[in-house]
This record gives structure tokens, C-alpha cells and sequence, in this order.
């Protein structure tokens, strides 16, 4: 274990660049600052460029179950001015971990969850977990997409960050150059997916909430569809409207 003490330490430089999304693209590395995700992800196996941790974190935290199988050369001590400097959180948490950016690419043989414009992190931190609770294991995020490294979508979506098969895809080119049948989620019209039969295959979408699906995916879709709910509210925040239509395909 090495102890950094300086805001100008070029490892600290490159922790606070990796706040932002630009940064994080250049360099395909993120951070994750929650020990549960941490730990959860070494144990499935994900392996992390470096983690940094403050004394106080050392001393009330059981990290010591993880220690012993992260190299010496990966664990640095910082106090917690740094750790400030460099936290998106308000509340800094001790612990900040580097990963790399694994992106898989799809199953094929499994259902794609398509996400059309969900800008917000939160939102789409929780549809991730969601789909993976459910066994959606295949995730596209269009550009209109919020960032996927957001500290709020990993937040959100927990270990799912790491579990999940998200792909990114630009101008609708993933659903142009498919041969499977595409569905949409639409607050107003469309079939009701309780009484829904899907094929072995397909790809569902979902879009914003406050702007739905873009004109040009509808044009692709074979089919629209619902969830039967009461007239007196318009439509469902878009993680809840994905639970259940994912509750309801698994059902059947």
C-alpha cells in the first residue's frame, strides 16, 4: 500500500478528471465510490485498476476480507481532503475504485431491452438493475442515453453495471440492421402486453418520460404496447412502466 497526501499527485489527477464523462470516455475507466458495489464486483470476478481509501475507511469498514486478494500495487491511502477533492458525492464514502469499461456485446439468442433517450442517471440506474433482476440480460442505450458511468446511474443500478451486456448504439443503427421483431412501450395506445404473446425473440423499447419514443423508432416497430392503467394519471416514470412489463413477459 502507498499513502498519497497531495491534491497534485498525478493519480489524484487522474481520479478527478474521471469525474467527468469526456474524460471517462478517453480513458474507458470509471469510478465507483459504494463498498457494497465494490465488493460485490470483485467477487464476480470484475477486477479493478486501483482503489483508494482514507485511514478513517480502513479503520470501520470490513475491508479486510477483500485486502488479502488485491495486489499491494492496486491499494493507495489517501486522507480525506483528498478523498473530497476528488468525490462526486456529497457525503464522500472513503472508498473510490478505478475500473475499466468492459462492454460485451449482445446475446443474440436472448431478448434486448432497448432504451430510447432515458436521460435521466437515476432512471436509468434502476431500469439496469431491473432488467437484471428479471434475466434481461442485453441492454442497448442510444446516444440520446444518460451516461452509463454517471455516479448516479451506478449508484442506481448497484453491481448491475458489471453483470449486464450494454451496448451503445448511435442513429438507430442497431434497430435498422436487425431482423428481429421490434416492440414499443407507449403510454397511451397499443396492445396490452398482460395479454401479450411475445416471440423467442425481439427487442422492447422504452423511451423518456417526458418525451417518449422518437417518431423514427415507431417506424420500425412491428407492434405498440401498454400497460392498462387508470385514466386519471397520463403515464408511469419509465423504470416503473419497464418493472412491469418485465414482471409481466416472465409471468408467462
Amino acid at each position: 500500500m502507498k499513502h498519497i497526501r497531495s491534491i497534485e499527485n498525478q493519480k489524484i489527477k487522474y481520479l478527478k478528471k474521471l469525474s467527468q464523462s469526456k474524460y471517462r470516455r478517453e480513458n474507458s475507466s470509471f469510478l465507483v465510490e459504494n463498498f457494497v458495489i465494490i465488493r460485490d464486483a470483485f467477487f464476480s470476478g470484475y477486477e479493478m485498476e486501483a482503489i483508494y481509501l482514507t485511514e478513517d475507511f480502513l479503520k470501520h469498514n470490513k475491508f479486510k476480507e477483500s485486502k488479502e486478494k488485491i495486489p499491494d500495487s492496486k491499494i493507495f491511502i489517501i486522507d480525506e481532503k483528498i478523498n473530497k477533492h476528488v468525490s462526486g458525492l456529497s457525503t464522500p464514502s472513503g472508498v473510490i475504485a478505478v475500473y475499466k469499461m468492459n462492454e460485451k456485446a449482445l446475446d443474440k439468442k436472448e431478448p434486448t431491452i432497448y432504451l430510447n433517450g432515458v436521460s435521466d442517471p437515476g432512471n436509468l440506474g434502476t431500469i439496469l438493475r431491473t432488467s437484471l433482476a428479471f434475466g434481461f440480460n442485453n441492454i442497448v442505450c442510444d446516444e440520446k442515453c444518460a451516461d452509463i458511468y454517471n455516479s448516479k446511474t451506478i449508484s442506481a443500478a448497484k453491481d448491475a453495471i458489471f453483470k449486464l451486456n450494454i451496448v451503445k448504439d448511435t442513429n438507430l443503427d442497431i434497430l435498422k440492421n436487425t431482423k428481429l421483431p421490434i416492440y414499443i412501450a407507449d403510454a397511451n395506445e397499443g396492445l396490452d402486453v398482460s395479454n401479450f404473446s411475445f416471440p423467442e425473440n425481439y427487442f422492447l423499447v422504452f423511451g423518456s418520460e417526458s418525451h417518449g419514443i422518437d417518431s423514427a423508432v415507431k417506424l420500425l416497430a412491428k407492434d405498440s404496447l401498454k400497460i392498462d392503467i387508470s385514466e386519471k394519471i397520463e403515464s408511469l416514470n419509465v423504470s416503473n412502466a419497464l418493472a412491469i412489463f418485465l414482471y409481466e413477459i416472465r409471468r408467462k
